[in-house]
Order: C-alpha cells, then structure tokens, then sequence
C-alpha cells in the first residue's frame, strides 16, 4: 500500500491539466488555420489586383500607342500632302520659295515649317524660319532621307540649333533634275507632352525608346531625354529595361518592383515603356491584409475562450471518473463514479461502475484461489527438487558419452584423412606410372628408329670406304698421266733447243748473205723468238706439273687416310647397331615390367578408393554421431537448468501466492 501510495503521489505531482492539453493542441492548429485563411485571402486579392492592373495598364499602353500612332500619321499625312504639291507644281525658285513660306506656321506641330536641300549644298526653307542648316549632306535628315520616296521618320537626333527633334523627310521630284531632299521637324518636345498626357492609369508613367540605340526619345523628366538606357546604370529600373531591350524581350514583367509593359509603335523604330510601382498598386491590398490579421487575432481571442468554456463543460465528468479511479487504485473498489448522461464520457462512468463489481468478484476469486495456489507451488517446489537432481546425474552422464564419442571421431577422422591421403597418393603413382609407360614406349620407339638409323649408317660408310678406294685408283693413274706429260714437255724444251739454235744460225747465214738474206734473216729472227716462248712454256707447265704431282701424292695420302679412318668408323658402327641392339630388347623388357607395375597400381588405386570412401563415410557417421552426443548433452544440460529454473520458480510461486493473499487481504470489497 505505502509504495502505491509513493506511485500515486508521483502522478499527483505530475499531473497536467486535460484542459491544459487541449488547448496546447487546438489553439494552434486554429492559430494555423486563420492565419492560412488570413494569408490565402490575401494572395487572392493581391493575384486579382495584380492581373486587373496589369489589364489596366496595358489598355493604357495601347491606347497611348494609338494616339501617338495617330498623331505621327497626320503629321506624316501633312508633310507628304506638301511634298506631292511641291512635286505638282514643279516650281521655279520664286515659287518654291513662296511655297515654303506658305507653310511656315501653317501646323503649330511643325511651325518653322518645311525645308529642302539639295545635292550640291543649297539649302530651301522658309523666309520667317531660324531654323540653321550648313552641313546639309552630314545631316540625319538628309542622309536618311536619300533611302526613301516617300518621307518618313528619322530617328531623334539633335540639330544644329541644339533642339532635340524628329524629321520626316524623303526624296523630292520636282524636275528640276537635281537631287534634292524635303523634310520637316517635330519636336520631341511635343512627343514627350503627348506620350505622358494620354496616361488612363493613375500612378502610371511612361516613356519613348528607340529600338536599336536605346535612346530615350520621350519622358516627363526633360533631363534625360537624347540619353540613352545604358548610361542610367544607376538606376536599376533603367538597367533592367536595357536588359530586356538586349534580349529583345518586349512581354509584359516586372522590372525591380515595377509593373511594366512595352508597346511598338507602328510605322517608327520607338517602343512606349510604360510602368507602375506594385506599392502603389498593392497599396489597397496591404491595407486589406493589416485589416484581416486583425480580425484573425480578434477571432483568435474568441475562439480560445469559448474553446476553454467548452473544453472545461465537457471534462467536468471526467474529473469524477478520474476521481473514482484514483480512489480504486488506492485499493477501495467501493466508490461509485455516478456519472449521467448519454455522451461518451457517460459510457465511461457506466464501463467504469462495471468494472468495479467486476474487480469485487474477481478479487474474491483470487483469495480463494491463491490459497490453492501456494499450496500446489510447495508441492511443485519439492518434485521440481527431485528432477533437478536426476536431470544434474543425466547430464553428467551424457557429457562423458560426449567425451568418449569426442576421441572416436577423431580417431576416425585420422583414419579417413591417412586413407584419403593414400588413395591420392596412389592416383598420382597411377598417373605417373601411365605417364611413364608413354615415355617407354616413345624410347622403344626411339630406340627401333636408332638402330635402323646406325644400319642405314654403316652401309653409308661402306660406299663411301667403296669410293675412296675408287678415288686412290683414279689419283693413282692422274699421277701415270702426269709422268707422260712430263716426258712430253721435256722432249718439248728439246726442240725448242735445237729450233732457237738453228734460228740463231739462220741468223748468221742471213747476215752473210747482206741485203738478199735480209728477209730470211726477219723469219730466223721470228722463230727464234717462237723458241724462246717455247721454252718459256715448258718451264711453266713443268712447275705446273711438279706441283700437280705434289697435289696428287697430298690427295693419295688423304684418301689412304680417310680409307683406314672410314675403316674403324664402320667398325664402331656395327659396334653400335649391336649395341643398339642390346638396349632395344632391353627398354622391351622394360617397357612389359612397367605394363604389368601399372595394372598393380591400378588394383592398389581401386582398394584404396574404396578404403578411403569407406573411412570417409565412417567419419562423416561419426561426426553425425557426435553432433547427436553434443546435441544430447545441450539438451541434458538445458533439462538440468530448466528443472533448476522450475525449482527456482516454484520457490519463487510458493512465497508469490502468500504475497498475493496478503494483497488480496488489502482491498475492500
């Protein structure tokens, strides 16, 4: 009782207000919703507002555009109605000067009247006019004049007399067979009044640009007129104008807080700009906002009392419900809420009245069954008792199975991985000893090819040994032959003797004989020296031969060389092919030893297959054995623990179910 008494203190001391809370929650949310309420209207009114000027304004825009379009045209319609009727008349000089006087003053919009130039610098223009022209041909009239029959709108320039002006000028035929120009000047003066007085919107302003210089030709504020936009940097309404000038944006935007609009002017290169400060537009709508926050926080303030007013009616029966309950949780189950009505709040004081009788009943239950309880938790705490002891004597038995069953799977373990080991050992003898019954069999074959080879040899040598002794035969008769040829040379140089002896005589016969023995004495002389080169020739072929002879005795004592050399080589030959011989029968009786290995092997490789599929079953049987040991003694260990859990637990109902008793024993039913 002292601790629930603690606990409900604490919540006493804790407690917020119902009321509180609800109007932490519902007041900002209706905050929330006048404030969007406030806001939405607000952007309404201002996107009305705003699309309604806009309408507004360009209305005005147009309606500016086509006065000054209007105006322009009649003047325009002015200046070509004289042009024509100086044209007709084709006057002389007289007469065209009385023209140009007739016109001077004749339109208050162009009173210096109209005025001429032509090609070689003669200027014609009215006599009362004080209009100055002496550079006529470097004049913007005349220049853009030449481009043009029929007379339109220059761009604004300023004249010589300094005046900011528009000319209307073309080319004139009045046949006097010169090239002449006419014009007229308006004054941007009269533009600017016209452009700012037919303004339909109050607040709004405009002004005139040239399209391709940006040069302001009209605005209220004289001091700017000639400039052009770009030099008003300044000016950020004039610097974003320039920007939409340089992107050829002419839609409507807002420029720096501006409603702007732009408008062409048909006929000319100008665009009216014309703008409204959004303040001055939004003035109304601003005021229209301030009143509306007002009437939202004066909403606001109602709404709160009466939400406080309704919340405080409508929680007035749960203060009595909270009341009963707070008594209840105190363990007096013999309160009433008593609380009328048809509302959810009344169901809950009726649920709540239910719920006490129920309590009454149910704790009655609880006395009488809590003494059964306590007695039947003893009783579970001494058997709980006796199955902790054998479930402790089980689990120590299971755990030295586990031991046990632990060393035999290792053991066979052991054994599959050592039989797996030989059976992989085994392959691999296999396959070494099947590699190396290939590598016999390529050395039979090695070796059958050998001995043919050496067969093929030793008869090689023998008709080489065959055509040396052929060759000693041949060099034998060469060296006959040589002995013959030196006889022949020999008995060659004798000759030549006796023939250079019998010239020399010839010679002396000849001499004796004078002038009759002079041409003998020529042939004598001739066949001498035939001699002579005679036995010059036999003393070369006989070195020739003596050196042939050494070469022939060299080439017989090589081939007698060779002959005995060849000789041994095809003893040793047949010495190999034996040999030969010898290792084939040999590598054969080799080759069927290792044919016969191979075939064991293979039988060892099927045993110990078989052995190692048999270990590595019995490992894989006995690791199943010892995750079902292992499994068992988790499960004698976790029946051990249970039972001393439900020992524990037991202990723990028994004083439990007394407890009970004596909190039942607290409430009053």
């Amino acid at each position: 009782m002292d601790g629930i008494a603690k606990k409900g203190g604490e919540k006493k001391d804790k407690l917020v207000s119902m009321k509180f809370k609800l109007l932490r929650v519902i007041i900002p949310i209706v905050i929330i919703m006048v404030g969007v309420l406030v806001l939405f209207s607000y952007q309404i009114s201002r996107k009305l507002l705003e699309d309604s000027s806009h309408e507004m304004l360009e209305l005005s825009v147009s309606k500016q555009a086509t006065q000054i379009e209007a105006w322009l045209d009649a003047n325009l319609a002015s200046f070509n109605m004289a042009k024509q009727s100086i044209e007709a008349a084709k006057p002389d000089s007289q007469s065209l000067q009385a023209l140009l006087d007739g016109y001077y003053g004749f339109n208050s919009n162009f009173a210096n009247g109209i005025y001429i130039a032509s090609q070689d610098g003669s200027v014609f223009k009215a006599s009362q006019s004080d209009i100055t022209i002496n550079n006529p041909a470097e004049s913007v009239w005349y220049k853009q004049g030449l481009t043009r029959k029929n007379m339109a709108y220059t761009s604004a320039y300023k004249n010589e007399d300094g005046n900011d002006v528009v000319s209307a000028s073309g080319i004139l035929s009045d046949g006097s067979g010169q090239l002449k120009v006419i014009a007229a000047d308006l004054s941007i003066d009269k533009i600017s009044i016209i452009v700012n007085s037919f303004i339909d919107m109050e607040g709004a302003h405009a002004f005139l640009v040239e399209k391709d210089t940006r040069k302001i030709i009209a605005h209220r504020n004289s001091s700017i007129i000639s400039t052009s936009l770009a030099d008003n940097k300044e000016d950020k309404f004039y610097n974003g104008v320039n920007s939409k000038f340089e992107n050829e944006d002419f839609t409507y935007s807002s420029v720096e807080d501006n409603m702007t609009v732009f408008e062409e002017i048909e006929g000319t290169d100008w665009i009216l700009v014309s703008y409204v400060p959004k303040s001055l537009v939004l003035a109304d709508v601003n005021a229209l906002r301030a009143k509306l926050v007002i009437i939202g926080v004066v909403l606001i303030l109602v709404l709160c009392v009466i939400i406080d007013r309704t919340i405080i009616i409508m929680i007035r029966p749960v203060g009595k419900i909270t009341d009963t309950i707070i008594t209840m949780s105190s363990g007096d189950f013999t309160v009433d809420a008593g609380v009328k009505g048809r509302d959810e709040i009344a169901l809950m004081g009726r649920s709540v009245k239910q719920f006490t009788s129920s309590m009454r009943e149910m704790l009655k239950d609880i006395h009488n069954i809590s003494g059964q309880l306590s007695e039947q938790a003893w009783n579970s705490d001494t058997i709980s008792s006796r199955l902790y002891s054998s479930a402790q004597t089980q689990a120590n038995s299971m755990s030295e199975l586990n031991t046990t069953v632990d060393q035999l799977s290792i053991s066979v373990n052991e054994i599959a991985e050592n039989a797996t080991k030989l059976a992989m050992v085994v392959t691999d003898t296999h396959e070494d000893s099947s590699r190396l019954d290939e590598k016999m069999k390529d050395t039979v074959a090695a070796s059958d090819k050998g001995r043919a080879d050496m067969q093929k040899i030793g008869a090689a040598m023998q008709d080489i040994s065959n055509s040396i002794n052929e060759l000693n035969i041949a060099v034998d008769k060469v060296g006959e032959a040589s002995e013959e040829i030196t006889k022949i040379v020999a008995f060659i140089g004798e000759i030549a003797d006796e023939t250079n002896l019998l010239s020399f005589n010839a010679s002396i016969e000849a001499a004796r004989a004078g002038e009759m023995g002079r041409g003998f004495a020529v042939v004598a002389a001739q066949i001498g020296q035939l001699a002579q080169n005679s036995t010059d020739s036999v003393g070369s072929i006989t070195k020739l031969i003596d050196e042939i002879r050494g070469l022939v005795n060299n080439a017989v004592t090589q081939a007698g060389t060779s002959s005995r050399n060849i000789d041994e080589s095809s003893k040793l030959i047949y010495t190999a092919v034996e040999t030969f011989d010898i290792i084939y029968k040999n590598i054969e009786e080799t080759n069927e030893m290792i044919a016969h290995m191979i075939s064991k092997v293979g039988e060892v490789d099927e045993v110990a297959t078989t052995v190692a599929a048999i270990s590595e079953e019995q490992a894989a049987s006995s690791d199943e054995i010892l995750a079902t040991s292992e499994n068992m003694v988790v499960q004698a260990n976790s029946i051990s623990d249970n039972s001393y859990k439900v020992a524990e637990d037991s202990k723990v109902l028994a004083e439990t179910a007394e407890r009970l008793s004596k909190q039942i024993n607290t409430f009053k039913i």
